[in-house]
Parts: C-alpha cells; sequence; structure tokens
C-alpha cells in the first residue's frame, strides 16, 4: 500500500527473488502465501515475540511429531486448514464425479504399519467397556457399481478412554487398527468398537475423556494443538468416528472418518471434520454372540484415468 509506514515494496522484492527454474506451481503457490503472510504480519503488526512464539510452536509440534503421531498436522486441524483443503479437493474431483465417497481429513494418529487381518476378525483387544459393533460393507466401483475386488481396508480408532493406542502405554500394540481386503464379492468385515468422543490430546500426563469432564485440569501440560485451543477458548472435543482409508490400485485413495449420529459434537467439532454424508447409524444387533451393534457401510471409490491422472 502507498500510504503504508511500512516498506510498500518489500514484499514484491521478496517474491521476486524466486529463480528461474521454479515450477509454475511453486512460484504461483509460494508467491501467494508470501504475500498472505506479509500481509498478515503488517495487518496485525506483528511483533518479535509474537512472532518468535509462533515458531517455538511450530518447533515444538516437530519434536513431538514421529511416525506414530502428526502434532504439526493436528495444529493444522484445530484452525481448519487441513479440514479446508480436504474440501477443496473433495470439490474438485466432485466437478466430475459427484456420487464417490466424501473424503475426511487424515487426522495426526494414521500408522503405516497397522496389521493385516482377515474379514470377519477383531480389532478389539483389552477394552472391557465398549459397545462392540459388527461393521461390514461392499467397496464398489463408481461408474459400474460392480464390487472392487482386492481392496484395502485400512481402519483405526481411539479407544474407550480417549486415546489411540500409541498414546497409551496400556494398550496393545495396534489395538484398534487393522487392514482387511475386500473379498471376490467386494466385501469387507470384521469387529471394533462403537466410537466415543474423545479430547484433543493434553500431553504429559494423559487424562481420561471422563476426567476431562468433569475437572479443568490447567495444571496438565498440553502440546501445542491443545495449548492453542486453550488460548482460543475452545473446547477439545472430536465427536465419535472411526477412521478408514481404502485404497486400490487403478483407483483414487479415499481417507474418511464416518460419525456417530447420535454424538453430540457433530456440530462443533474441534477440527471442524464432519461431513453430513460421513454420518452413520449404529443399529442393534440379534443372533451374534460377538456384538450387540451392527455398522453397514458400503464405499464408493473412482478409477483414476492412466493417461490423465485423474479420476473417471
Amino acid at each position: 500500500m502507498a500510504d503504508s509506514r511500512f516498506d510498500p515494496n518489500f514484499t514484491q522484492h521478496v517474491i521476486n527473488a524466486t529463480g528461474p527454474k521454479a515450477t509454475p506451481r511453486m512460484r504461483s503457490v509460494m508467491g501467494s502465501l508470501i504475500k498472505h503472510l506479509h500481509d498478515f504480519a503488517r495487518e496485525n503488526e506483528l511483533t518479535v515475540e509474537e512472532w518468535m512464539a509462533g515458531v517455538n510452536m511450530i518447533n515444538w509440534a516437530g519434536k513431538m511429531s514421529d511416525e506414530k503421531r502428526n502434532e504439526g498436522q493436528l495444529l493444522c486441524d484445530v484452525i481448519g486448514l487441513e479440514s479446508l483443503v480436504d474440501e477443496i479437493t473433495f470439490k474438485l474431483a466432485a466437478e466430475t464425479n459427484d456420487h464417490a465417497t466424501a473424503s475426511a481429513i487424515l487426522g495426526p494418529f494414521w500408522r503405516h504399519d497397522a496389521p493385516i487381518l482377515p474379514n470377519e476378525s477383531t480389532i478389539v483387544h483389552g477394552v472391557d467397556d465398549g459397545e462392540m459393533t459388527y461393521m461390514h460393507g461392499i467397496v464398489q466401483d463408481l461408474q459400474t457399481r460392480e464390487p472392487v475386488v482386492g481392496a484395502w481396508v485400512d481402519v483405526w480408532q481411539a479407544s474407550t478412554n480417549g486415546l489411540y493406542e500409541q498414546q497409551d502405554k496400556d494398550q496393545v500394540e495396534h489395538n484398534l487398527r487393522g487392514k482387511f481386503k475386500t473379498d471376490d464379492k467386494g466385501h469387507y468385515a470384521f469387529y471394533c468398537l462403537r466410537p466415543t468422543p474423545y479430547p484433543v490430546p493434553n500431553d504429559g500426563d494423559y487424562i481420561s475423556v471422563a476426567e476431562c469432564n468433569v475437572q479443568a485440569r490447567t495444571d496438565v501440560f498440553k502440546g501445542p494443538a491443545g495449548k492453542l485451543l486453550e488460548y482460543l477458548d475452545r473446547h477439545p472435543y472430536r465427536p465419535a468416528h472411526i477412521h478408514l482409508i481404502v485404497t486400490r490400485e487403478g483407483y483414487k485413495p479415499v481417507t474418511m472418518q464416518i460419525f456417530d449420529s447420535q454424538d453430540k459434537y457433530l456440530e462443533n467439532d474441534s477440527v471442524f471434520a464432519v461431513k453430513d454424508s460421513l454420518i452413520v447409524d449404529f443399529k442393534p444387533l440379534e443372533g451374534n454372540p460377538k456384538a450387540t451393534l451392527e455398522l453397514e457401510y458400503d464405499i464408493v471409490v473412482a478409477k483414476v484415468d492412466e493417461g490423465t491422472g485423474k479420476t473417471g
């Protein structure tokens, strides 16, 4: 701005420093990012102390992250950035394919090494206070509605104490995780828990959902995402959900979270990830000694066009 008391040419000078070998996409994205960040700093007259507090929070997230957890991603979640990027990606794909199963954010607790399990087996180990659920469905091709044989259904969820297994020393390795392969009818099936809501993690001394409900634990050392929620005076809760990733060679991977229709946090998810089409009903199940509830959930996936890499 010409009337700004700050150097009006500084930002463009930084953008112009990009070299000729940068790709057009890199030039466009980084130029836009630099402009918005610089405008943000000027608009708020950001001080060195405030800037360093932000840098320290990013560094803190990096130090907490490993192959089992991504705290930087969780920081993006609580400000809605991952959900926004997911919406943009899904809407772009939906311009040509508007009937594929909706996507949702990956979240920070996915693991690449989940165990491969046979259909009809359980992912629940050592949890006595949950509602056992028989989850099953068909993976279908978007265009033909034929079953997709050999698709991988990767599933994970938090336990009833609000913790994923890598957060909780009392859970066995890979508890509430598994990868299942669809059969010749495109069918998958497994036993899991009806999910329960939980707070964005408070690190150091983990506390249960029940404890979080009855007391304000200002003494608990929080991770950066939890600390940011505290600064913003926001509740930390995620609605009850189950994570899924469906993959098959030749098809676009689908990452989703499916949400219990009875959960009270559907309208104010702390990471803004709920989509109406991903809300499901758990129904009573009779005659099955292994579970009291049933969740039937079909998944529609789109092929990748080999020439363009786009779904079709």
